[in-house]
């Protein structure tokens, strides 16, 4: 793969003279990468309120751990579980753990979900220490 320019190339430029003018930089990620949790999902969700956002991280941690035990031995709700875990999830901003829980969905529906819960175990494991050391309890 070729290196990034820092500038267009020579007949780039002569076809329009003032891009030799424009400073060149690389583009910003189209998503931000906040980590296991995604801030500003998380403080629109609390409105900013610094106490609820403490509150409900906690409430999350502990309900995803749960909810992970319980589907360890596959119970027969375990989509609904899974889907009640990914709304969870998506409300405070653990999207990784959301996208894992919206794949084991899938993937109860076609009878292999082996993988699909060690992806959700292993993002619930990263949500919970990025939990645990925002609230510092780690």
């Amino acid at each position: 793969m070729a290196p990034l320019r820092s500038r267009p190339p020579d007949w780039i430029a002569a076809m329009i003279p003032d891009l030799q003018r424009i400073e060149w930089m690389p583009s910003p990620p189209l998503v931000p990468d906040d980590g296991p949790i995604s801030l500003d999902q998380l403080r629109r969700m609390t409105l900013g309120d610094l106490e609820l956002e403490r509150e409900v991280l906690g409430l999350f941690s502990s309900q995803a751990a749960r909810l992970l035990e319980r589907l360890q031995v596959l119970p027969e709700d375990a989509a609904a579980v899974a889907h009640t875990l990914k709304g969870s999830a998506r409300a405070i901003g653990a999207l990784g753990v959301a996208d894992a829980a919206e794949e084991l969905e899938t993937a109860l529906r076609s009878g292999d979900p082996a993988d699909a819960l060690a992806w959700l175990g292993a993002a619930i494991a990263q949500a919970r220490a990025a939990i645990a050391d925002m609230l510092g309890t780690s």
